[in-house]
């Protein structure tokens, strides 16, 4: 759930859609010492890709994808990608899959992240802006980084236009065969900049829940609107 209060002000048909901002990620999991624990030896179950491990802590409903089953079953599902339920066009990229999987899920449970409003912990943090309406959560980028270079071309020779720190911007056609994408900044500047630097707003995202035993678990992690 997205809770946080940060709201963008925008009106499209200006080439400047709204003032710059920046949402340096805060991370507030230092607030539960048992979180920091839990996190901690999470993420050196997926480090050792250990299957069991991260399985025994998924929520018994996990939410795992926008029209799947969900539970641990889905999860093991993910982690191992058999190819006896893989699809044909799949099989080809089973292991590629797999692996990309264990990537994204370590890189996701690594980021800063923040409390909701009924207790869960949200990873990355910039998941809880709330983007209005007339931006398109398809097309909208968080520069996940400090100082990312703001190219006036497509390549890293290209003349320096400015450095960007967790900034909002929005890419109309992300070309996933170029490492640099044209970006569009809120205030209208336009520019290269590279890919991975650029975290879709549709992005992957985790939540961790602790249960009235005090038992935390992985009860989300799924990517799309």
């Amino acid at each position: 759930m997205r809770t946080l209060t940060i709201v963008l002000s925008v009106a499209l048909t200006q080439p400047a859609f709204a003032d710059r901002q920046q949402f340096p990620p805060l991370d507030q999991a230092t607030q539960d010492p048992s979180l920091v624990t839990f996190r901690e030896e999470l993420k050196q179950a997926v480090a050792a890709r250990d299957i069991e491990r991260v399985v025994s802590v998924a929520c018994p409903d996990i939410y795992l994808s926008h029209g799947g089953n969900g539970g641990p079953a889905e999860l093991r599902q993910n982690l191992t990608r058999p190819l006896e339920t893989s699809g044909e066009p799949e099989r080809d990229q089973a292991d590629a899959l797999r692996e990309a999987y264990w990537d994204n899920l370590a890189e996701t449970i690594s980021s800063a992240g923040y409390f909701d409003d009924e207790g869960e912990f949200w990873m990355p943090t910039q998941w809880g802006i709330r983007l209005p309406p007339e931006l398109d959560p398809f097309q909208t980028y968080f520069v996940d980084g400090t100082r990312v270079s703001l190219r006036q071309g497509a390549g890293r020779d290209s003349p320096l236009l400015q450095t960007i720190s967790h900034e909002l911007v929005t890419v109309s056609a992300f070309d996933l065969e170029q490492d640099y994408q044209n970006v569009l900044l809120t205030d209208g500047t336009t520019g290269y900049m590279h890919r991975d630097f650029l975290w879709s707003m549709v992005g992957h995202r985790a939540a961790f829940y602790k249960t009235r035993q005090g038992i935390w678990q992985l009860c989300t992690f799924v990517s799309g609107d």
